[in-house]
């Protein structure tokens, strides 16, 4: 089961917090990072098995949990808005296999936003949220 979750977990972050991967790669810490946050569900593997929870909702029910912390993913949010708002420098992006590079160089632009909006699952709906991050995503693709 460990595993599972440590290929999921992995999967997970790089899909959706490519961000914090680069980050933990830089610092030479993925592999720290991975098993200290499946060893944090021990217990609620322990909890489930006794409970005679099948394989498949102990591994749902873990998964959520260790990404509870990583939600909502800023990554997915700006690239969202990138591609709703700017689908000309979405698909440049995307043919010229930057988006990544260039969503993550858009997080760090955007971490002032994010900060000052107490970003979080309650609050990514907030309209004037978006208005800042989509003006912010503006600024970086004029720069210049």
């Amino acid at each position: 089961m460990q595993e599972t979750l440590l290929r999921k977990l992995h999967e997970y972050i790089r899909d959706n917090n490519p961000d914090l991967l680069l980050t933990l790669q830089e610092e030479n810490r993925l592999t720290d990072y991975l098993n200290e946050s499946v060893a944090s569900v021990d217990g609620l593997i322990n909890q489930l098995v006794v409970e005679n929870q099948p394989p498949s909702v102990i591994e749902e029910q873990c998964m959520e949990e260790l990404t509870k912390p990583l939600k909502p993913s800023r990554y997915s949010y700006i690239k969202s808005i990138l591609e709703e708002e700017f689908p000309n420098d979405f698909e440049r992006m995307l043919n010229s296999n930057v988006l990544t590079t260039e969503l993550i160089n858009m997080i760090t632009v955007c971490d002032a936003v994010f900060e000052e909006f107490e970003f979080s699952e309650a609050t990514e709906d907030n309209r004037f949220l978006r208005y800042a991050i989509t003006g912010a995503v503006y600024e970086y693709l004029n720069k210049g």
